[in-house]
């Protein structure tokens, strides 16, 4: 086992229009620069993204209009500092614009071994699970840490049981 952790965190949402509408326009035209700044900040340490250089063309859902952001960081400091200090803030004071309020939790967070790269199933088993359970060491966010070392133990407990994603 990994004694370094990292922190992985998926966020989702669901864009007023497809890429190309011009509703999105101020979104997309911050996108190379946001993720630039994300991939020169301090702690960055991996994000998904495909051959255009995000994720935006990935459909993980059945709602087409929902995007996904996965990331990886050495730790929440790292994240909080980039996600709320740091130029990215320009984008969340204007999401409203992009994308319509979600009606459950569209964040989550979990620690995952150094080196370990979370794919969108895992990142959505994540995401599920804190939607329908709340917080725990599984999936948690920013309003309660959980750190690596009581991580561990409740992630192996909860993998042996179906997610509900898996049973619906």
């Amino acid at each position: 086992m990994h004694d370094k952790k990292h922190l992985a965190q998926v966020n989702i949402g669901r864009a007023r229009g497809a890429m190309d509408d011009p509703v999105m326009a101020g979104f997309v035209a911050q996108l190379d620069r946001i993720n630039a700044l994300a991939e020169a900040s301090p702690g960055f340490v991996w994000r998904l993204k495909t051959e255009e250089g995000n994720a935006t063309s990935l459909q993980p859902y059945a709602d087409e209009r929902i995007i996904v952001n996965l990331s990886v960081w050495e730790t929440p400091e790292h994240l909080r500092q980039f996600v709320y200090r740091s130029a990215h803030t320009e984008v969340l004071r204007e999401r409203k614009s992009w994308f319509e309020r979600f009606g459950d939790a569209y964040m989550a967070m979990w620690w995952i071994d150094a080196g370990h790269v979370p794919t969108v199933e895992e990142a959505k088993e994540r995401l599920r699970h804190l939607q329908i359970n709340g917080e725990s060491e599984f999936a948690f966010s920013f309003a309660h840490l959980f750190t690596p070392t009581n991580a561990d133990a409740t992630a192996a407990t909860i993998r042996l049981q179906p997610s509900a994603a898996q049973q619906e």
